[in-house]
């Protein structure tokens, strides 16, 4: 849609144009007007000399259409008074005459014909300025109000809004026509063929000559300003909702390469342009003009890409630093956005411009461009220069990884715009702030054991009931989302993994390993040793054997069949199932050994039944007030997995209620054979043991 629009308004710039649709609205108008009932009314009933003199008069009405634009060069006194003077008598009569005669009301042919005249006197106004134009356009306008209003009186709102619509239209090539008016107070090119320029006057000395040139080359680019900061106006508007949401840079290659915006532009104000330039290099004058063009078209640029794409200031370490997290994601999300829109976009059609208005002078077409995009890309470079010299913290790494691969993909873009001696510099410094960007995202992975090491020396703390450690969670994480990125992050760190503390060599063992591989690696062996030294913490030995279980459970869940396990070169995975195991083994013996030990049934024959009785009632008692204990301690600790937790219940039964069912149908023989069989309650029975089971680890980790 905004390219239509853009299209129209380069269109409505063509005098051209104007030229078609005043001759369209000519043969129309009069046409229609043949055929009115006011024509009827004025001039009577058709016959051959009327028919004969009406096209004559059409014809002569068509050819000053077609001819208008030759009227500006016409700079006779007589022709600038007596034409307007004549067209004024013409009207002025038609009036008298029109009012005296025509009083019934208007058919759909006048209406058509008033509409016509006034569009044709629109494009007059277009073409020429002899000052007669306005005037007729307003007659007619008035003359289709008067109409309207005779019809039927609440029309001359449609009348009225129809003449506001072509006012304000005309309005529009004010400033264009002032332009065009102020460049034609110079002796120029008038065309191909016609050079004609003061300033090579042998009377005029060196300093006339360059004032009255510059003063022209001003006025073009000036020109050209103006329509550049209207496109650009437009550009914006558009490019608003990609800016404003998650959308991606979706602009057509056409848009990508500045078509739009150049298309736009007045084709006589760039072809006086470069007329201008040619006569000013020819005159010795090619650094002025090029200080011109490069302070003028500077201007525009900085005011959309500095001020109104990027508004990002010039931060200073310390300042970057201190911001928040989220102000920082919002800076990286705009300057990534504003980079895409600058290195497609603006300094192509930059690029272009140059080569268009300094056609055939290569050499002072790359030092323009230069001069106008250097602020504009070291400003651009900024930011990712600031990222690349502060003290990086371990969450910044996602963010500055999207600054980096944006930097990477646009480079070549910009190496291919600036690669003239001029902007070595530039592209030196962008190729520079790469590759200090890519020593900082190494780094980051230092203070990320750093802060593990931090984690482990600091005051220790307790997760209730065994649950998973917060930093558990959070490198797993951290890891995970490293994946997205690990093509680059291998490559950065092929080319910069000795910059880290304990730089990891690749493993010739591991045909699979690389440097990147081989780090994450390191730092899961880091966070295995903290875990293991917060284990200690617990002084129940089972509720040790829980949280190594939970975090082993936790990263077995991150790896398998996930993207981790393709980045650990060594069996991460299948390390932390045999630590699991182990884990798990370890608590069913420290919790459950001793309580299995008092349902162990010996070898009683020889002992009287009233001994084994009050032998198992003593180890029926001790199972009881252990177990109780038991589950009420585990009650309160966590399992992450609930399968995982129902796969622990089921171990315990299959340990616990076999034996313990076996012991009470021996026991309950037992008092049969005693004396007091029917004053012993057995206080669990089989379904009981696994109600209390099944309550076990039920602590709710928020």
């Amino acid at each position: 849609m905004k390219y239509f629009i853009i299209k129209i308004q380069r269109w409505l710039m063509h005098k051209n144009v104007w030229r078609v649709v005043g001759f369209i609205a000519a043969v129309v108008g009069l046409l229609c007007y043949a055929l009115s009932s006011s024509f009827n009314h004025l001039f009577g009933n058709w016959n051959l000399l009327k028919i004969f003199l009406y096209c004559v008069f059409c014809f002569i009405i068509c050819l000053l259409i077609l001819s208008a634009m030759i009227w500006n060069h016409l700079r006779s006194l007589r022709f600038q008074v007596q034409f307007p003077f004549l067209v004024l008598t013409i009207t002025s009569v038609y009036s008298f005459f029109s009012d005296k005669m025509i009083n019934g009301k208007p058919d759909a042919f006048s209406l058509i014909s008033s509409v016509a005249f006034a569009i044709m006197s629109l494009s007059l106004s277009r073409q020429s300025r002899c000052g007669f134009e306005v005037d007729l356009l307003y007659f007619f306008l008035g003359n289709l109000i008067v109409q309207l209003m005779k019809i039927k009186l609440a029309l001359f709102i449609v009348g009225a809004g129809f003449s506001y619509s072509v006012i304000i239209l005309r309005s529009s090539f004010r400033s264009i026509s002032i332009d065009e008016g102020q460049i034609n107070e110079y002796p120029r090119i008038q065309d191909e063929n016609s050079v004609v320029l003061c300033v090579i006057s042998p009377q005029l000395d060196s300093t006339d000559i360059a004032s009255s040139m510059m003063e022209q080359f001003r006025t073009c680019v000036n020109a050209i300003q103006k329509e550049m900061f209207y496109v650009m106006d437009i550009l914006l508007e558009q490019l608003k909702e990609y800016f404003e949401d998650t959308s991606e840079f979706m602009m057509s290659e056409r848009s990508s390469e500045g078509v739009i915006i150049l298309e736009a532009l007045c084709p006589e104000t760039v072809n006086n342009l470069q007329e201008i330039v040619k006569l000013m290099v020819n005159a010795g004058f090619e650094k002025e003009c090029s200080n011109v063009y490069s302070i003028c078209r500077r201007q525009c640029l900085e005011e959309c890409l500095i001020k109104q794409l990027l508004g990002l200031d010039n931060l200073t370490i310390e300042e970057l630093n201190m911001i928040s997290f989220k102000d920082f994601k919002r800076r990286v999300k705009k300057w990534i956005k504003a980079s895409k829109v600058a290195l497609k976009i603006l300094f192509p059609t930059e690029r272009q411009l140059c080569d268009i208005v300094f056609f055939g002078f290569s050499a002072i077409s790359d030092l323009s461009f230069t001069d106008v995009c250097r602020e504009c890309a070291t400003h651009w470079l900024n930011f990712p220069k600031a990222l690349a010299n502060e003290s990086h913290l371990p969450e910044q790494l996602f963010r500055m990884l999207d600054v980096f691969e944006t930097l990477g993909d646009l480079i070549p873009n910009f190496e291919s715009l600036f690669c003239y001696q001029y902007s070595v510099s530039l592209t030196n410094e962008a190729n520079t702030v790469l590759k200090k960007l890519g020593e900082a995202i190494v780094c980051i992975f230092t203070e990320l054991e750093n802060m593990i090491h931090q984690d482990q020396t600091n005051a220790p703390v307790l997760v209730l009931g065994g649950g998973l450690h917060p930093i558990v969670r959070y490198m797993m994480n951290y890891l995970t989302n490293t994946y997205d990125y690990h093509d680059i992050l291998e490559q950065l760190f092929e080319d910069h993994g000795h910059m880290l503390q304990q730089y990891v060599k690749l493993d010739d063992n591991v045909p699979s390993s690389s440097s990147f591989s081989l780090q994450m690696e390191r730092i899961m062996e880091v966070l295995e040793t903290n875990l293991e030294a917060k284990s200690k913490i617990y002084k129940d030995p089972a509720l040790c054997c829980i949280f190594l279980m939970n975090s082993s459970k936790y990263i077995i869940r991150k790896t398998e069949g996930g993207v981790l396990r393709a980045l650990f070169a060594n069996g991460l995975f299948e390390r932390h199932q045999a630590k699991l195991q182990h884990n798990y083994e370890q608590y069913l013996r420290i919790s459950w050994n001793k309580v299995q030990g008092f349902l162990i049934l010996g070898n009683n024959g020889l002992v009287l039944p009233d001994m084994v009785e009050k032998s198992m009632k003593e180890k029926l008692e001790s199972f009881n007030i252990l177990f109780e204990e038991i589950c009420r301690v585990q009650s309160l600790w966590f399992v992450l997995d609930k399968e995982f937790r129902e796969e622990i219940i089921t171990s315990i039964g299959e340990i616990l209620l076999p034996a313990y069912g076996n012991f009470i149908q021996r026991f309950q023989s037992v008092l049969e054979l005693g004396k007091h069989a029917d004053s012993y309650t057995i206080k669990y029975g089989l379904e009981d043991i696994e109600a209390r089971l099944n309550d076990l680890f039920q602590r709710i980790i928020r």
